[in-house]
């Protein structure tokens, strides 16, 4: 695939680095999303999640929270605004030829706004996951307030809307690996750039949104990698360090990267850093 010029969540600044967007989508689907699977799991787990419930995915990716949702017996609907690569990838998971009709009729995935998953025949979902963490670009909680507004009209009364979020700093191994971004981004500071996580990201959106607070949580989440190869590709498909590639060159982001992940680093080669993260739980009035 031919390299495509990209720019994520960045107001004009120069030339934009050159990024394979389809290479990119398949590294967070083979190697980063993963590591979020144990608080999909909790989720699931906490809200009884099965053959009953109707969910909309709420930047639903390259579709991994959504299979595992599936396969718990819950019809599915996933919305992807900003990467139709891994839209793409989703849906050679989600929407196998191999599956049966009456399976593929319980699979939705839309490419735009949630307001384009639902008509008039399509019953209220029961529930409404975020699971793209919040609080780390600046700017992700005005975009995931906009989806909000879109997805609530479209819920039961009383439904659980799930928002999640990086943990405390001093309790994610991750967040001195991203100040890396931050330090390189510093040039264009504003929209796209990485933040320091605050405490009440997660309620404040819900707060704006409209939704009332019903339960919160922590989950370990920890990121481990086969090699330092494969953590740079990994924390490069999240986007976080765009701002840095397009302020420097993904060269010497790719360079400092590899740099501040060899403190996780084990004898065996592998890297792992532990991280917690955060999740709200909020009901539509």
């Amino acid at each position: 695939m031919t390299p495509t010029l990209v720019r994520h969540y960045l107001p004009h600044a120069g030339p934009a680095p050159r990024v394979d967007l389809g290479a990119r989508a398949r590294d967070w689907s083979e190697i980063q999303e993963r590591m979020l699977v144990p608080l999909y799991e909790a989720v699931y787990e906490r809200l009884e999640v099965g053959p009953g419930t109707r969910l909309l995915g709420l930047g639903c990716g390259s579709g991994l929270a959504l299979l595992m949702a599936a396969s718990r017996g819950a019809s599915v609907t996933g919305v992807e605004r900003s990467s139709p690569e891994r839209l793409a990838l989703a849906r050679e998971r989600l929407l196998p030829d191999v599956w049966s009709p009456r399976a593929r009729a319980h699979t939705r995935l839309v490419y735009g706004s949630p307001r384009d998953a639902a008509d008039a025949e399509t019953p209220g979902y029961t529930l409404v996951t975020a699971f793209e963490p919040v609080g780390c670009l600046a700017g992700d909680a005005e975009g995931l307030g906009e989806l909000l507004a879109f997805a609530t009209p479209l819920t039961e009364r009383g439904t659980p809307v799930v928002l999640a979020g990086w943990g405390p700093p001093e309790r994610c191994a991750t967040s001195s690996v991203l100040r890396v971004a931050t330090r390189l981004a510093d040039p264009l500071r504003g929209t796209g750039s990485p933040r320091p996580v605050l405490r009440d990201d997660l309620e404040e959106v819900a707060h704006r949104a409209g939704l009332r607070p019903d339960g919160s949580g922590r989950v370990a989440c920890p990121f481990g990698y086969a090699d330092i190869e494969s953590a740079v590709r990994g924390l490069l498909s999240t986007g976080l360090f765009d701002a840095a590639i397009t302020a420097t060159d993904q060269v010497q982001v790719e360079k400092e990267l590899a740099e501040a992940l060899h403190p996780y680093r084990r004898q065996d080669g592998t890297v792992w850093m532990p991280n917690v993260f955060r999740y709200v739980i909020a009901r539509t009035t």
